[in-house]
């Protein structure tokens, strides 16, 4: 690429590739081309970095922060499961104390049934009922030892069936710290991921000048406005002309009342969000809780082709399902793009669509 600030772009696009196939097992790649030492010459003017030059850093940085995205999920994912093993923990707790209680109460009426026993000098009810001369007394006592009995086997059987119960909720409490530790490790490494692959895409960012920053954004707009482009001109928009539901229309209210508020990774509101956490808190508010995640609004929500959408609707992109919007009509969603850029309002098909899931079935 020559000498100067455009070499310096090179390097680190070069470089920002690097750390991301490493990502990439079974991946292989060429060592980078090591830049010319510069010259006498060189200093005299910096050769200008040219649109080919950006339009090698906007895919680059797509890819980086589309990394990055996959990693949220995976960190949110984490981040929900933890929340739901920690509830469940807590859950097992209460019900052992409430156990080990009436242990402790079966334990106590036990005792006192084998302390009345020893007062009748260590006979069975049945042995003193047998001893006795009176037949009415004998009749009389002959239910009361029946119903003594079966309460003395129910208090037996209560307390093995509490015993068990109480070996069970340990068991599975201990099993739920297990779980609850290895997604502490799974967000812990996602969050590692998040860390490195947004570092690269803001130090790739940073080797630009102020006017090559403006030209990168034009590129995207104009990618963006490409598939867009491509999309409308399929005639799709002609077939799509479903009304929003009443919780569809609250999800859409919530949503573009967020505008301009700046992207951030794993945040749910209300001062900042990454795609999916907001449109999980859009129908939320709307009365209705979907899956946190992206991916996981796309495995769970049930699939509406794209012609059948309405507004509130939400459209999983990429073939990951890395990232989601909220239709809202007029071939336009409202999303939050990745780090560095707020909620706004963009084309429907300016990314590859996945799928169409619709929450309010």
């Amino acid at each position: 690429m020559g000498t100067g600030r455009r070499g310096l772009i090179t390097i680190a696009v070069t470089v920002v590739c690097a750390v991301t196939v490493l990502a990439a097992p079974g991946t292989a790649f060429a060592s980078p081309t090591p830049a010319p030492t510069p010259s006498a010459s060189s200093t005299a003017a910096p050769i200008p970095v040219t649109n080919k030059d950006l339009e090698a850093v906007r895919k680059k940085l797509d890819r980086l922060y589309h990394d990055a995205s996959v990693a949220t999920d995976a960190y949110n994912l984490a981040e929900d499961k933890s929340e739901r093993q920690s509830a469940e923990i807590v859950a097992l707790a209460q019900k052992i104390v409430k156990g080990k209680k009436k242990l402790a109460e079966l334990k106590k009426r036990a005792g006192s049934a084998a302390a009345a026993q020893y007062r009748n000098g260590g006979l069975p009810d049945g042995a003193h009922l047998v001893l006795s001369d009176d037949p009415e007394e004998f009749l009389d006592g002959a239910g009361r030892v029946i119903q003594g009995e079966r309460a003395t086997k129910g208090l037996l059987g209560e307390l093995n069936r509490t015993q068990q119960d109480l070996e069970q909720y340990a068991k599975d409490a201990s099993a739920q710290w297990e779980k609850l530790e290895a997604n502490r490790k799974d967000r812990a490494k996602a969050k590692k991921k998040i860390k490195k692959q947004i570092a690269a895409a803001e130090k790739l960012e940073s080797e630009l000048e102020a006017e090559e920053k403006e030209r990168l954004a034009e590129l995207e707009r104009q990618a963006a406005l490409r598939a867009q482009t491509e999309w409308l001109d399929s005639g799709i928009l002609d077939a799509i002309d479903g009304e929003a539901s009443a919780q569809g229309r609250k999800a859409v209210a919530y949503a573009t009342a967020q505008l301009g508020k700046p992207y951030e990774w794993g945040a749910e509101g209300p001062d900042t969000f990454d795609c999916s956490g907001l449109t999980s808190q859009a129908w939320a508010a709307a009365g209705q809780p979907i899956p946190r995640t992206s991916q996981e609004q796309w495995k769970q929500l049930k699939r509406i082709a794209v012609e059948d959408m309405r507004p509130g609707d939400l459209i999983i992109y990429n073939d990951d399902a890395s990232h989601v919007g909220m239709y809202v009509g007029d071939g336009a969603i409202v999303h939050a793009p990745r780090p560095g850029r707020t909620v706004t309002v963009a084309g429907a098909g300016s990314m590859p669509i996945l799928a169409v899931v619709r929450p309010d079935i």
